[in-house]
């Protein structure tokens, strides 16, 4: 089979496995856990980035891995208590022994059809072995 043939097909399995690996959560903003503003507090906000771009890369590689950094993270409106909050993790990047997870988390008005795009951050995560050495993120089929 000729090399561009193999490149398709593994750029196709990827994708697709990317495209399954999505996470969602939604999540309540209860006073609780908002700050003397009734505003989510900004740490809880990255605690549940963190948490949903993990799922999304442990669904897309099904190996043990740890996050090693985040990127810049934009908060772009503050999102109020009485409100949901819906994250959502995507894969973009798929290195050798790393991937970075795209996170956005939209607020929602629990009373009105009314959503708007509110905090957006990049996480990468390194897969690791049992000696807690970097290993390979992706194979055609991962174990």
């Amino acid at each position: 089979m000729p090399l561009t043939q193999t490149s398709v097909s593994l750029t196709d399995a990827m994708n697709a496995r990317i495209e399954l690996s999505e996470a969602r959560v939604i999540k309540a903003i209860f006073p609780s856990i908002t700050n003397h503003h009734n505003t989510l507090f900004g740490g809880e906000a990255l605690a549940w980035m963190d948490e949903t771009a993990f799922i999304a890369a442990t669904r897309f590689c099904r190996k043990p891995l740890v996050t090693v950094s985040s990127d810049r993270i934009d908060f772009k409106k503050s999102i109020p208590a009485g409100s949901l909050a819906e994250i959502i993790a995507k894969v973009i990047h798929v290195g050798n022994t790393s991937l970075k997870v795209e996170v956005n988390i939209f607020v929602e008005d629990m009373y009105k059809d009314h959503r708007e795009h509110a905090i957006r951050g990049v996480f990468t995560f390194v897969a690791v072995d049992e000696a807690r050495q970097p290993t390979k993120v992706w194979t055609e089929s991962p174990s």
